[in-house]
């Protein structure tokens, strides 16, 4: 069923007042995508076809709180075909080599009458690690409302990003997304959780950058098959 559904981002509109005080010390940038599929851990959300995706970006330089908003283009059955994500946290320095990065975040769905019973909330912890090896990543997404549906949902993602040369990235992720209440939400029919898988190349040319990804997921499906996926963005600070 959930063809939807990415990262994270909150409207500048309900930033707390303690940090709306402190923009002398903030950082505002945007970022403009183009993706041949906007895929979200495997699962195509455009039917397999092109998306335009944008951001507006706010991080506190001073406290490292931040918070943003994000919007996507998707095609839904039920008529749905934007996707507005709304998000706010904080990072943490844990050592030289450790950091750590919790949050919130809501999604929201728009176009279908009914579009907005898809619409949930979602916590989430990530931490990351860095040595010479190049930087892990181990992130935590906890939904009690996935979908809407009012079931409760985990998703679970390893990942390791390393340089095969200066501008050259290679990262490897892997991911298990997990229903808990199976009754009311499960993916491919029945499944109440599925795996994803990605090996991915970035690099930037004259300020954009570039991905490369081959993905696959172990949900049948035309949406979830194995696919190379490309995008290019490009991020401008205000």
């Amino acid at each position: 069923m959930n063809n939807m559904i990415k990262n994270l981002r909150t409207p500048l509109c309900v930033l707390p007042f303690a940090l709306m005080s402190n923009l002398a010390v903030a950082d505002w940038s945007s970022t403009i995508s183009g993706a041949s599929d906007y895929t979200f851990n495997g699962i195509s959300q455009t039917e397999n076809d092109f998306a335009i995706q944008a951001s507006l970006d706010y991080s506190d330089t001073k406290t490292n709180w931040y918070a943003g908003s994000w919007a996507s283009n998707v095609d839904f059955s039920d008529g749905t075909d934007v996707e507005v994500d709304i998000y706010f946290g904080r990072t943490f320095d844990l050592s030289s080599t450790w950091s750590l990065d919790v949050g919130i975040a809501y999604y929201s769905y728009y176009g279908g009458d009914d579009s907005s019973d898809l619409n949930y909330p979602e916590a989430y912890t990530k931490f990351g690690y860095e040595n010479a090896l190049g930087q892990t990543s181990f992130n935590f997404f906890y939904s009690w409302d996935y979908a809407g549906t009012e079931a409760g949902h985990t998703i679970t993602s390893l990942s390791h990003a390393f340089s095969i040369a200066e501008n050259h990235d290679i990262t490897v992720s892997y991911t298990v997304s997990n229903s808990l209440d199976g009754d009311k939400f499960s993916w491919d029919g029945s499944d109440t959780s599925y795996h994803y898988y990605e090996l991915a190349y970035s690099t930037s040319i004259s300020n954009f950058d570039i991905e490369v990804a081959a993905q696959d997921t172990s949900i049948d499906s035309d949406t979830s098959d194995e696919r190379i996926a490309f995008s290019v963005s490009r991020t401008f600070d205000l």
